[in-house]
């Protein structure tokens, strides 16, 4: 059995929102949108990788809070796992800094307004379960 690689998704929740980033590469994602986050590196947690794509990806610094259940299946040898996270108070608003060229913040009945990538969406799915407790 080949090795999996794990991508870590951020459930990066506002004030009852869910932040949302459009793909401006590589050119087939392009437009969709998708849970901010990237590959854990082998020398860190999932948690660290998240706090650590967000920095670079957003410029925000944020902080973990709980994995989302489910484990989502992306190209071999990559799989998705989704982390609810939050802003740090000091923390500067989001900007779209590396592999997005639009952010949003989505409350619970403009979910389904964007395009998601289809990887995203059973994670989204899941998410959008827990909406109640979103603050």
């Amino acid at each position: 059995m080949s090795e999996r690689i794990v991508v870590v998704g951020a459930a990066l929740l506002d004030a009852g929102r869910l932040l949302a980033a459009r793909r401006s590469a590589p050119p087939d994602l392009a437009g969709r949108w998708e849970l901010p986050g990237g590959k854990v590196e082998p020398d860190e947690t999932p948690e660290h990788a998240l706090v650590r794509e967000l920095r670079e990806e957003l410029g925000v610094e944020a902080e973990t809070l709980t994995r989302v259940p489910g484990e989502w299946p992306l190209r071999p040898p990559y799989v998705l796992q989704v982390w609810t996270a939050r802003l740090h108070p000091a923390s500067p608003a989001p900007k779209p800094l590396q592999d997005h060229d639009e952010l949003r913040w989505l409350a619970p009945a403009q979910i389904w307004d964007v395009n998601w990538l289809d990887q995203d969406v059973p994670a989204v799915r899941e998410v959008t379960a827990t909406a109640d407790r979103w603050g």
